[in-house]
């Protein structure tokens, strides 16, 4: 029998939904938000009515019966930090995406609104490996300043996603392979992946690694610090140039690495030198996990949207081929990973995680 699924990925100025019969799409709307709209709003979580109405009209609109759903995925929040897997929106999750345990995100809204609907139709509802996923092992958590531990905040949807689909594909558990997964979009990460667990990360938020089209990533400590006291900043606009206006936007105010291309291209040695230099990091980034995995590495992954560049993959190639054989999934399809999380749990492939 088919399972019938409901996707909701919020973002800060939009609502993504998707309906699924098992894996096909049967359709999908991304619903825009006006700052207008959003600003009437004093929180997050005072959305939720305002975009559950949205979402409820349009299924009404495109004659979908919400009663013929199964389950009702929403994406992940900012969590405590919580191993991957697929979670089920218990009352637990649902308060501490309400309060915003780790900070206010649109995203908070995806499990808040998957319960909320699913419990009006009498379905389950989860939400699947969330932003604050956390499987580092206690060594990867040092920083060398012990009020400042390492932390795991990533891509862990998009990496856990693409990692099961190559094990998949192979032939093999998850749990059995050893790989590097390489993220590249507005931020970059890199992961260890260690029979299943994502054992270290490189922040991909504000602080850790490469640099990236909206990111600087690793910045030099010291001259940080001094920035911070120099009076010619608030703490606002400092992390600014870390995440927003850092990386390839400081650089070249664009952060489309197609236009960093094409600047190169035209005579630019500007654009073609940060174009090496984000190659130069990204692949300091995944010799760094390869180190972490002792070099016994089934398989280098590459995803995200920046994976779409030949140019990008044939440079991390000359670079990082010696050391695991690449295997590359272009973009990244969050509505499908939600919806395959949710089918792993009702077809009995995966136990639901106890938030």
């Amino acid at each position: 029998m088919s399972i019938k699924s409901l996707i909701i990925n919020p973002g800060s100025t939009s609502t993504k939904i998707g309906v699924f019969e098992d894996e096909t799409l049967l359709f999908e709307e991304t619903l825009r938000h006006s700052t207008e709209e959003i600003g009437r709003y004093a929180s997050i979580v005072d959305q939720k009515d305002f975009r559950k109405e949205i979402i409820t009209n349009l299924l009404k609109e495109k004659n979908f019966d919400i009663h013929s759903l199964n389950m009702v995925v929403g994406r992940g929040g900012m969590l405590k930090p919580i191993p991957g897997g697929t979670y089920a929106v218990t009352d637990d999750l649902l308060e501490d995406l309400k309060i915003g345990k780790q900070g206010q995100h649109a995203s908070n809204l995806g499990g808040i609104l998957a319960r909320e609907i699913g419990d009006e139709i009498g379905v389950p509802s989860y939400i699947v490996d969330p932003v604050v996923v956390d499987e580092l092992i206690p060594v990867a958590r040092y920083s060398g300043v012990p009020e400042l531990p390492r932390t795991s905040v990533f891509h862990a949807l998009n990496q856990k996603a693409v990692a099961k689909r190559y094990a998949k594909e192979v032939g093999r558990p998850y749990d059995e392979l050893n790989l590097v997964v390489v993220h590249m979009g507005g931020g970059v990460s890199v992961g260890a992946h260690e029979k299943g667990r994502v054992i270290d990360v490189f922040n991909a938020l504000d602080g850790d690694g490469a640099f990236s089209p909206e990111r600087a990533g690793a910045v030099p400590s010291g001259a940080l610090i001094k920035m911070c006291f120099s009076g010619n900043y608030t703490e606002k606009e400092v992390y600014s140039k870390i995440v927003g206006k850092g990386g390839f936007n400081a650089y070249l105010g664009t952060n489309d690495m197609r236009e960093v291309l094409k600047m190169a291209s035209e005579g630019s040695e500007k654009a073609q030198e940060l174009f090496d230099a984000f190659i130069f990091q990204v692949c300091k980034d995944i010799g760094s996990m390869a180190c972490v995995l002792n070099g016994k590495i089934d398989q280098i992954i590459i995803t995200g949207g920046i994976a779409y560049g030949e140019a990008v993959i044939k440079a991390i190639k000359e670079k990082t081929a010696w050391i695991a054989p690449i295997t590359v999934y272009p973009g990244e399809d969050e509505l499908l990973a939600l919806v395959q999380g949710g089918l792993r749990v009702l077809n009995g492939e995966e136990k639901a995680m106890v938030y």
